[in-house]
């Protein structure tokens, strides 16, 4: 990585002529003022594009080809030869930085950050400090909020799991429990895919692995983790993101309630959900996981597909996916699993139910019939 201003340097603020003030502080103290003042990150657009904190917004010192010159001076000809070329790029554009900001918070509280807490936030700190706004700094920057939310992942919670084989509407149950006033992280609307080859379909693009950590801790962040926490049975990954280990190890170890659904009852499900998307797309799906279904097998879909024959084609796939989540359910670290059999389409009234059972359980533990 070519380093960057603030991977070696820091200015001491503790002294500042104006009546409004520069203060550093740690991440949770950070983190607990970002739905109160604005978050400006001072990076460059394509660390921020990477990774952000959700909901801040970025006022660069650097453009990505400023940042690229600065850090190849650096490791060329040294400390200060770098730190004269950021204050060149950097004071040709403070009014721009100030007119920026100024679209986004009038004087007053402002929160700050760039990536190690080092010179390119302490230079945006005085400018903004100098218009009128009190600067609170994060202390370590963007990389000790990343190690912090690692960290805080790992907290003790009260999960329960909802699985079930595909097609049990286990993401439709989820959203049910969710309004009717229970604590849920929908893992799959952060990673914008439903998890199976299918589930890019009619999704926006996934976020980066690092944003999408980001999001799950700032959900993670509002939760009562004394209370009961649902969420839905995930593999490690789903499409291209990857769930960070702490979440993992949740899922693995929680109260699993797996739906128990008539297979018929799933499969018009699937064909409800997935037959109106582009008929290319879901041959290209059906072509991913080929080599698991078999040559025939693979044949046997795509025909069925090309002739409309949309419940063969979920028939085939649920096969696939049944075996697969048998295999994951064997390796399954907890034992607290609970069959839940649903009949009916009435989500709802299913949903008080399974909330009814799993604080049953919570209560009075493995005594339940």
């Amino acid at each position: 990585m070519i380093p960057c201003l603030d991977e070696k340097t820091t200015l001491n603020l503790t002294h500042t002529p104006c009546r409004t003030m520069i203060r550093p502080i740690d991440p949770p103290q950070f983190l607990n003022k970002v739905k109160q003042f604005p978050v400006i990150d001072v990076r460059s657009p394509g660390e921020f594009a990477q990774g952000h904190i959700p909901g801040a917004c970025n006022i660069p010192l650097f453009t990505d080809a400023e940042r690229a010159v600065v850090g190849t001076l650096y490791v060329q000809s040294g400390r200060e030869d770098a730190i004269q070329k950021g204050l060149d790029f950097g004071l040709s554009k403070t009014g721009w930085y100030l007119k920026t900001l100024r679209k986004i918070a009038v004087p007053g509280n402002i929160l700050l950050h760039c990536w190690r807490g080092g010179l390119r936030s302490a230079m945006m700190a005085e400018v903004f400090n100098k218009a009128g706004y009190d600067v609170e700094l994060l202390n370590g920057g963007y990389k000790a909020y990343r190690r912090f939310i690692r960290e805080s992942l790992s907290a003790k919670a009260n999960i329960v799991v909802l699985g079930g084989f595909t097609g049990s509407g286990k993401t439709d149950l989820l959203h049910a429990i969710k309004e009717k006033g229970e604590q849920v992280i929908d893992l799959e609307g952060l990673a914008s895919h439903k998890g199976s080859v299918f589930g890019a379909l009619g999704q926006p693009p996934q976020p980066s692995n690092e944003q999408f950590e980001n999001s799950l801790y700032s959900r993670w962040s509002e939760l009562d983790l004394s209370g009961l926490v649902w969420v839905e049975d995930e593999s490690r990954m789903i499409g291209r993101v990857t769930l960070p280990d702490p979440t993992v190890e949740h899922i693995s170890n929680g109260m699993l309630i797996k739906i128990e659904m008539d297979i018929t009852v799933r499969i018009n499900r699937m064909v409800r959900e997935y037959a109106g998307f582009d008929p290319q797309s879901l041959a290209d799906a059906i072509t991913r996981i080929g080599e698991r279904l078999g040559g025939s097998r693979t044949k046997e879909a795509l025909s069925a597909l090309e002739n409309k024959r949309f419940a063969e084609v979920a028939a085939i796939a649920l096969s696939y996916y049944d075996k697969a989540y048998l295999f994951s359910m064997a390796r399954r670290k907890s034992k607290k699993i609970h069959e839940f059999p649903i009949f009916g389409e009435n989500l709802v009234e299913e949903a008080g139910r399974i909330i009814e059972f799993a604080y049953k359980y919570c209560e009075y533990g493995n005594d339940i019939p």
